[in-house]
């Protein structure tokens, strides 16, 4: 089952615990994998992109959150919105662009395996931009936290500009920044991806990144360690690198990094979107005052639960059930 939570209630501009920046999405999940799909194969019509996946999670942490993106003006704006009001998200702060909204076609197997098809080239989450940067500023300046990635970097020059733009306020207003490079070489290149993790990994307190995936073409290296490091010599303050199936190694910046406990989910359907459910879980109970280990273990346990559930924002757990999980798992080890 999803989290359902009364419409949000909007807060002043010093109200928020966690803000997120991004891209929305209209999501379509076919119940077989897109090499097998036939006419006829049914789908099931969602909304999901990272920051609606990650604002969700930080909702259902606990988190006073509003979502900044831009939508479009087609038919599925309404319900999109509606979606993210339903998982707790102030969306009040968010645009509008005459422009259709971005989607994606996504197929999954029994073993795990995923296949995405995107539509989102001229879309209206591409139009984000400094302008609407400079319309929100009042609100980075206030929140505790900002959430963002690579991907909304990745959409069009604008974007790389207005992530970076909300990167630097939030900075030097005292706030924190969880970033997820996101590397997606269908959407940008690698010295691009780079260049820009180089421009923000100074200003971020806590860099999540995959390994091999993402480490791997950022950072030139497969050992999650070295990653680590490599992105802690970069700036970054803290690192978290997700290593597959029950690996996850934090770099406090203090000490030896060290690899903390995942719980395993035996009834897997779909990672779409855990590591967004990551970050935005680790990034609300940061907000919320939590030490940052604790804050990644909820993480972890808020990822490994969203599993079970299909599309980016299938299974989004309450905090409730992400804390007694992470402290069954602590306890069992």
């Amino acid at each position: 089952m999803t989290r359902s939570a009364a419409p949000a209630t909007p807060a002043t501009p010093a109200g928020y615990d966690v803000l997120v920046l991004g891209e929305v999405l209209v999501e379509i999940h076919a119940d077989a994998p897109l090499r097998h799909a036939v006419d006829g194969t049914r789908v099931r019509l969602s909304y999901s992109g990272d920051a609606l996946n990650a604002a969700a999670a930080a909702a259902a942490a606990g988190a006073r959150t509003a979502l900044l993106a831009v939508v479009g003006d087609d038919e599925l704006s309404a319900p999109l919105l509606h979606r993210a009001t339903e998982l707790g998200i102030d969306v009040s702060h968010v645009r509008r662009a005459p422009r259709p909204n971005g989607a994606y076609l996504l197929g999954s197997d029994t073993e795990g395996g995923r296949d995405f098809v995107y539509w989102r080239t001229h879309s209206a989450g591409s139009t984000l931009s400094i302008r609407h940067i400079a319309s929100w500023r009042a609100l980075l300046t206030g929140c505790k936290a900002l959430v963002t990635s690579g991907i909304t970097g990745a959409l069009a020059p604008g974007s790389r500009d207005a992530v970076l733009a909300a990167a630097r306020i939030v900075h030097e207003a005292g706030g924190h920044l969880s970033y997820d490079p996101n590397f997606r070489p269908r959407l940008t290149g690698r010295a691009e991806a780079r260049e820009l993790l180089a421009r923000i990994a100074p200003l971020t307190g806590l860099l999540k990144s995959s390994c091999p995936a993402d480490a791997q073409a950022l950072v030139g290296t497969g050992d999650p360690r070295e990653a680590a490091a490599r992105y802690r010599a970069l700036g970054a303050r803290a690192v978290a690198v997700t290593a597959g199936a029950g690996r996850l190694l934090l770099d406090e910046g203090v000490g030896e990094a060290t690899y903390l406990p995942v719980p395993p989910n035996p009834h897997a359907l779909d990672a779409t979107g855990a590591g967004d459910c990551f970050t935005g879980t680790a990034t609300a109970r940061i907000a919320l005052g939590d030490p940052l280990a604790d804050a990644v273990a909820y993480g972890a346990a808020a990822a490994s639960l969203s599993v079970s559930g299909r599309g980016g924002t299938g299974r989004i757990p309450a905090f409730t059930e992400t804390a007694a999980l992470a402290a069954a798992h602590r306890g069992g080890r």
